[in-house]
């Protein structure tokens, strides 16, 4: 089945708010196997919202709109919809029954609730009502002339919990063979690296196939099969996971779709029993917080220091002040020094240093914006690797955490084959 996303709302195209919407569903539809060739946005204006959605249904099984269920005037999915498909709006008493009592557990009475928000109980003739958990606004399905209009509602924490729960099953039943995912994430190669890996199998692919996602630091491989039934479904997989496997090696840290690069890492240090230290001066602490959402990262994390100037570096971590006036903060010497200080200070079994330029002022030819160095003290062996990250401050930063993470788990399985 082919499928196409309409995104309503004048707030999106004025760039007031960002269509996370689009990129969630894109992805479901993906992993439900259906064909995603188009995507609209649209303002809140009938005529064009209308001209929109008849031009998706001629070309697309399913279309799913997003947004504009609301109670105010611009909310107006619903009614050109009812319009395009030619049925009248009638008031549904079980919708309404759930706006009031969605408006008790707030304190408001009945009678106080105002009248544009019985607006939201009606619903076209013949649609199929889908339950709002989140919100007053209710889904809603219209199946006609073989084409399907699904619409939802427009705030995310509405729309991801209505989609996974309810529709997601819905079209999961329509689909006439199964579909099944498994996610391959790599970290430590890039995506141009990872494609000339695998494009003989991306050029011979048919069933199962393989999907590359960039993401910062990091590639993630979607191999995707259809078959009769989930059991025939994997063992299409399972040959070309296998191979997968074998020409990425260690660099795929998981093969589960939920888990994090950072978790990852955290259950391995579990694993080894080890305990951490985190140095950090351009990260400014963004290193050991994307460990610290990890649950359970106490067991590891020892202590954290953020050293941004260089009597930091000195006092808490012991960088010699001659390696500073020498070298500079930002070298390969004053990161080892950081990391194997932070490991004597708090007697750790693994430090990690970062030290860099993150910019966008500060740059020399010497050591340009972007030069990042981290240092990867395991015992008492202390790495250090040099980068260069391009991008804006924040893109430098973030790059430079998930380069730590990329290099922290490298050395630790170097450590534990030794």
């Amino acid at each position: 089945m082919t499928v196409e996303l309409i995104s309503v709302g004048t707030e999106i195209l004025l760039g007031n708010i960002v269509n996370t919407n689009a990129a969630f569903l894109s992805e479901k539809c993906a992993q439900l196997g259906l064909s995603l060739y188009y995507q609209t946005v649209v303002g809140d204006n009938p005529e064009r919202l209308k001209g929109a959605l008849e031009q998706a249904l001629e070309r697309s099984d399913v279309v799913i709109l997003g947004g504009g269920l609301g109670p105010t005037q611009d909310d107006l999915t619903k009614e050109v919809a009812a319009q395009v498909f030619g049925r009248v709006l009638k008031e549904d008493a079980h919708t309404r029954q759930r706006i009031e009592g969605f408006f008790k557990l707030w304190g408001v009475k009945p009678e106080e609730i105002t009248e544009n928000n019985w607006k939201q109980a009606l619903v076209p003739e013949g649609a199929i009502v889908v339950d709002n958990d989140n919100g007053t606004a209710p889904g809603l399905i219209l199946e006609g002339n073989q084409r399907i209009a699904i619409l939802l509602p427009g705030p995310p924490n509405e729309l991801i919990p209505m989609f996974n729960q309810k529709i997601f099953p819905y079209l999961h039943k329509k689909q006439p063979e199964t579909i099944v995912s498994e996610m391959i994430k790599i970290c430590g190669l890039g995506e141009s690296k990872v494609e000339s890996m695998i494009s003989d199998l991306i050029e011979a692919q048919t069933n199962p196939t393989v999907a590359t996602y960039a993401k910062t630091g990091e590639v993630h491989l979607r191999v995707t099969a259809k078959a009769g039934d989930e059991a025939e479904a994997r063992k299409l997989m399972k040959p070309l996971i296998r191979e997968l496997k074998v020409r990425f090696g260690n660099k795929i840290y998981t093969t589960e779709e939920q888990i994090t690069l950072e978790e990852a890492v955290i259950a391995l240090m579990k694993e080894g029993g080890m305990s951490l230290t985190t140095v950090e001066s351009c990260t400014g602490g963004l290193f050991t917080g994307r460990l610290v959402n990890v649950q359970g990262a106490s067991e590891v994390i020892k202590q954290g220091f953020i050293t941004y100037s260089n009597k930091s570096k000195r006092k808490l971590v012991g960088v010699k002040k001659l390696t500073l006036k020498q070298f500079g903060a930002v070298s390969q010497k004053t990161a080892k020094e950081m990391a194997r200080g932070a490991m004597l200070v708090t007697g750790s079994d693994v430090a990690v240093a970062i030290t860099g330029l993150a910019g966008p002022d500060g740059g020399t030819e010497e050591k340009p914006v972007g030069l990042v160095y981290i240092a990867v003290a395991i015992q008492d062996d202390v790495k250090v690797q040099e980068y260069h990250f391009t991008g804006n401050r924040a893109k430098i930063r973030e790059s430079a955490v998930v380069a730590g993470l990329t290099q922290l788990r490298m050395g630790i399985l170097e450590h534990i084959t030794l």
